[in-house]
This record gives structure tokens, sequence and C-alpha cells, in this order.
């Protein structure tokens, strides 16, 4: 690979540079295409070295990306991307090769396909296993206005794992639509070697001497039911012979892979066959994560998500070796495993994200990777614990959406003996709308026997967890992305006092009552007013003698939460207030009615007035408005747009 210069450097990328839209890569040779793959792939590593992002995926479907544009009419022609990690050289292409310095940043791109962002993004994504619902929908959709186009869903091994997957592919056989789905494998999971044995017999598989046949075959058999049905099966076993086509053909797709998928003559000869057929279709192929790059080949997993890093040695540059809140459950988990044997680990395929790599290593036989499939988890869970076990799902708050239903019915209904390790929850910087944890509260609150914990600090994120494992029911700690205020950790397995809050801080008029990450902040501010500041630690059960004896005492209630207004923290204290008919101001500070689009996560709480500057201004003008009085450091801070003071 060449040496790293400017990604804006027309004489570094001479063929890139002259492409501004899909469009321009149609009069271009199949020769060209290779060169701009590898100026593609040498940009794409030049520009996340220096924002950090998404990064292997993107790099092993580089040749896919330029094949697909340059056969398919795009926009027209739909393209549809699950996940969205890979989608980085579909942007690139897409008019926005100049735009990638801010990517994942403030009033930059956002991290995955974004329907506001381009016409080319015909669905936002971030979440796995969607890409063919949508792409069927489309077709469905353009099949009844009478308009012609192709639709094509590309999927990954891991999400095509995901039950959703099934469940559109299942829906889609019998309808016959014009849909073409894409398999990009590549860990070689399902797929067998691939080589130019396979590869000529996709491209023979796809062009028209069979596909004519094999349609012509169908019109004369129509009236010989008998023969057809022997026909069929004959041609279904001479495939079955040749590859993996079984299960795709039986769903009534019609299958051709698998080929590589960085063999671009394949890749353009065996789409464009494809184009031309007609129905459901399957086309199964075969990358490399990180292909190109070699830090990226060697580690994949770890140029996964990057930091920036130096594009010729692939050394990450900015990492933090502060403590996480993932570290602190990883920790723990290890440390209660060790106590009880009956502790067993589930994860959604997030082993590392969710801090599980020691407990997987440790304890093999009582780790289970589920893949891409939060239902499942869940629901494996509550089968472990009518057995007695006590499990624990460790899962980001934004993917616990996706098992909601299993949540409700399958372990609060029945009180199972669940622990919930909710990491990210709140905002969560780069990532954007699409993997923020802002609704947890909202719908894990009206669950029976659900106990619901927000941490103010590591320590007390240790202490949470061992309460959650050891109440006797479901319970849920949510806990932010990166670290604390960084405080200390014991290592002894201790609990907190069940249900009960603690008070942080005396002061008059004002009560800060904060949950989870919002107390450090609220001890800023309620130093310079000199409020009063109570860390709430449980959402439920809510503390009710400590909020009423709060209000007895002061005249402005305020409360904190990095979640969102609607249905949290704070409306649950409301409704405990309007039960007991005290009345007293309120004023319920979390994130507001609107998705919180990428930036830092200091911009991000800037911008929802939940940093500290944001928290006093708040609160300070509803000070003023009721006449309380305001104490000299109360009165207004130059803060030079920080989030402190």
């Amino acid at each position: 690979m060449s040496d790293f210069s400017s990604p804006t450097d027309a004489e570094e990328f001479p063929l890139l540079s002259t492409i501004n839209d899909p469009a321009d890569l149609r009069p271009l040779s199949v020769d060209q295409l290779k060169i701009l793959a590898e100026e593609l792939r040498i940009f794409l590593v030049e520009s996340v070295s220096r924002t950090g992002g998404h990064l292997a995926a993107g790099l092993g479907v580089v040749e896919l990306t330029i094949a697909l544009h340059y056969v398919f009419n795009t926009p027209k022609d739909r393209l549809v991307w699950d996940v969205g990690h890979q989608a980085y050289p579909h942007k690139i292409l897409t008019a926005r090769r100049h735009r990638m310095h801010k990517m994942r940043q403030k009033d930059g791109l956002s991290g995955f396909p974004k329907r506001s962002e381009s016409p080319y993004d015909t669905f936002g994504v971030g979440h796995s296993s969607t890409s063919i619902s949508a792409a069927l929908g489309m077709s469905l959709a353009a099949k009844l206005k009478g308009e012609r186009r192709d639709v094509i869903a590309v999927i990954g091994d891991g999400a095509l794992g995901g039950g959703m997957a099934f469940e559109a592919l299942n829906h889609a056989g019998p309808l016959d639509p014009d849909l073409l789905v894409i398999l990009n494998d590549n860990d070689m999971s399902i797929s067998p070697p691939v080589g130019a044995i396979s590869g000529h017999l996709a491209r023979l598989l796809s062009g028209r001497f069979y596909t004519s046949m094999r349609e012509g075959s169908k019109t004369a058999l129509r009236t010989l039911p008998h023969l057809r049905e022997l026909v069929g099966r004959w041609e279904e076993h001479m495939k079955g012979m040749l590859m993996p086509s079984t299960l795709f053909e039986e769903l009534g797709f019609n299958y051709i892979g698998p080929i590589d998928g960085h063999d671009l003559d394949a890749l353009v000869s065996t789409l464009r066959n494809m184009k031309n057929m007609r129905g459901p279709r399957f086309l199964h192929i075969v990358t490399r994560k990180g292909r190109g790059y070699k830090p990226a080949e060697g580690q994949p997993t770890a140029f996964h998500g990057v930091t920036p890093f130096d594009a010729k040695t692939g050394v990450m540059l900015k990492k933090s070796h502060a403590k996480s809140y993932t570290d602190i459950f990883g920790e723990w988990l290890c440390d209660a495993a060790a106590g009880d044997e009956r502790l067993l680990g589930i994860t959604p395929a997030m082993c590392e994200g969710s801090g599980m790599v020691e407990f997987s290593k440790r304890f093999p036989t009582r780790y289970f990777d589920v893949g891409i499939a939060e239902q499942h988890a869940v629901t494996l869970a509550a089968g472990m614990a009518c057995e007695g076990m006590k499990p624990v799902v460790a899962i980001y708050s934004t993917f616990l959406q996706r098992a909601y239903d299993q949540l409700v019915h399958d372990v609060c209904l029945q009180n199972l003996d669940v622990t919930f390790a909710v990491d990210r929850a709140g905002l969560v910087g780069a990532d954007g709308a699409t993997h923020a944890g802002s609704y947890d509260i909202s719908f894990g609150r009206p669950l029976p026997n659900l106990v619901i914990m927000a941490p103010a600090d590591e320590n007390e994120c240790r202490r949470m967890l061992q309460t959650a494992y050891l109440h006797p029911g479901p319970a849920l700690v949510r806990y932010p992305r990166g670290s604390g205020p960084g405080l200390p950790v014991t290592p002894q397995l201790e609990t907190l006092p069940f249900g009960k809050g603690e008070i942080r801080r005396h002061g008059q008029h004002v009560a800060l009552l904060a949950f989870g990450s919002r107390v450090t902040p609220a001890l800023e501010v309620g130093a310079h007013l000199n409020a009063t500041v109570a860390n709430m630690r449980f959402i439920k059960p809510l503390d009710a003698d400590l909020i009423l004896d709060l209000a007895s005492q002061h005249q402005l209630l305020v409360t904190l939460e990095e979640h969102a207004v609607a249905g949290g923290a704070g409306s649950a204290i409301s409704e405990l207030l309007a039960e007991h008919g005290v009345l007293i101001r309120c004023l319920h500070l979390g994130l507001p009615d609107c998705c919180q689009e990428q930036a830092a996560h200091e911009e991000q709480l800037c911008a929802c007035g939940l940093d500290a500057a944001g928290i006093l201004a708040l609160v300070t003008a509803e000070m003023a408005e009721m006449d309380l009085p305001l104490p000299p450091a109360a009165l207004p801070v130059d803060t030079g747009g920080q989030g402190g003071f």
C-alpha cells in the first residue's frame, strides 16, 4: 500500500477525485474500477484515521460498493445497507467525499446511512437485520405503484442470523418481488472455499442461457405437473451438489454463489446478469473484513470501530486509560461468578463492547453469545432462571428496545430472576441517535416487578450490580458509555440499601434530585446555588420518604436525568407527589423530545442543557421566576461555552 497523504489530494487520488456521484463511475472500464478500488481503500483509511469511526467493515466492501453503484442506477434503484457499519465507501462515492473529515462530528456526516443526509441513503439504519424487510417493502410498494426499479438489500452473515431477517426472507419468497438480497459473508462461517470454479458456476447460473432455460422449462411444464415436479427436483439436486443453495431456494429465492467479493470482474458480470433476472434473488459473496489494510486484516475486531490512529502503523493515537463503566461491569461479573456457580453471562454479539472478554475466557461454559438476537437473549435468560440459574444479560440500552416484548412477557410478568446490565444508557456521542439509550426508563417503569437503578460513580455501579444480582426478581442497572468521575472501587461485593437514595449536599430553597450520570454536575450546581443535592440511585422503586421530605423543606424540586423527560424518572417523581397530594413547583430536566444527532458527548449534553452550565442557567431562571433568593455565587457566570464554570 502506498504512503498516505491528504485525502483531498487529487494527485494521490487521481481517479477517485473525479467521482462526484455514481453516474461518474459508469463510463469507466472494469480495469479502471480496480484502480478506483485501491484509491478508495487508501482514502478510507486516511479519513477514518483522522476522525475515528467504523473501518474494517467498510474496507471489506469496497469492491462490492463500487460494483453496485456501477451496475445499478442508484438512487432510482434502491440500495439498502444493513446495520450501516460498512457504509463509508458508499458515502464517499455518493457526493460526500469532501465531508468525510466531519464524519460522526457535530453538524457533520452520520456514521450510518441516514435518509435526511442523502437521496442515496434510502433507509436509515444502525440496528441490524432490518435491510431485507425494508427492501421488500420498497419492492412491493414500487410494484403496487407500477414503477420499475431494482431493490437491493446488503446484509452480513452476522445480521442474517437475526430473526427479523429470516422473517423477511420467509415472507418474500411467495410474493415473487423483484428483490436482490446480497449476503456479505465476511467470516466464511457458512460458505465453502471460494475459487475459480465456484465463481465460474455463479456466472454461469446467473447467465441468460441458464435463466431462459429455467423459465422456459417452467412454462412448458405448466400442463405436466408430475413431470414439472420431477424436473424441479432434479434442478435443485444438481445445484445442491455444487453450492449451499438449498435453504434459500426453499424460501423461494434463486440462489447464486458464493463468489469472491473482492473480484470486480466476477462481481460486475454476476450483478449484471442478476439485474436482468426477475423475482427474488440471493447472491452470496465472500469478503474479508479489513481487506487491503494489514493492521485491520490482522485485527478486524479491534479495527471495527476505532479512535483516530496513525494510518501508517495502525497505532491508536487517543485511548483513554480511565476505567470505564463497561470495565467495572466486566470485573464485577468475573468476581460474582467466582463466588456463585449459578451466574451465567449472556450477550447478543457484544462480547467486547459489553466488557465480557475476560468472563468468556475464565468461564467459557457459563458464557453465551447468542449472536445478533436480542429477543432470544432475553427469553433464553428467562428459561435459565426458571431452572434456578441466575443469568446476567449484558446489553446496550438501544438494543434492549428490540427485546421489549420479551422483557415484558417472558421476564417481568413471570417475576423471573434476571439481571440486566444495560450499557450505553443516555447519550452516546459520535454514534448519534440510532445508538442513544434514551428510553429504557420510560419503557421499563411500567413493568411489574422490575427494579431500575442508575449509578452516580464507578463504585456505586459495582454495588448496584451486586444489589441487582441478589434481588430475587428482574433488576436493571443502567450506566453510561465511557468513564465516571474516577472514584476508587472497592474490591468487595457490597450491596446498597434497597430502594434508598442519599443526600449528598444540604442547601436551601432548591433540591436537585439527580439520577445516575447527572449527580456530578448536580453537585457543581448545588455548590453554586447553595441547593440541596440528592443522589436518587433508584428509579423503581423510588425513595418515597426522601422525596416527600425534600418536598416539605424546599420550594423547588429539580429532577436531572440523562434520559427522555417523557415517562422518565422526573415523571415518576411527579406521579408520586400527585399520589400523596403534594403541591410543589417541579422542573424536569432531561433529553428533549427530539433526536440528538452525532456530536461529542459533551456537545450533546450542552445542547440539551444537561451540562453543569446548562443546568445552572435553567435552574437560575426558574428561581428568578419564582422570586427565590439567589446567592451571590449564582450571578451570571461566563462559562466560555464549556460545560463547567
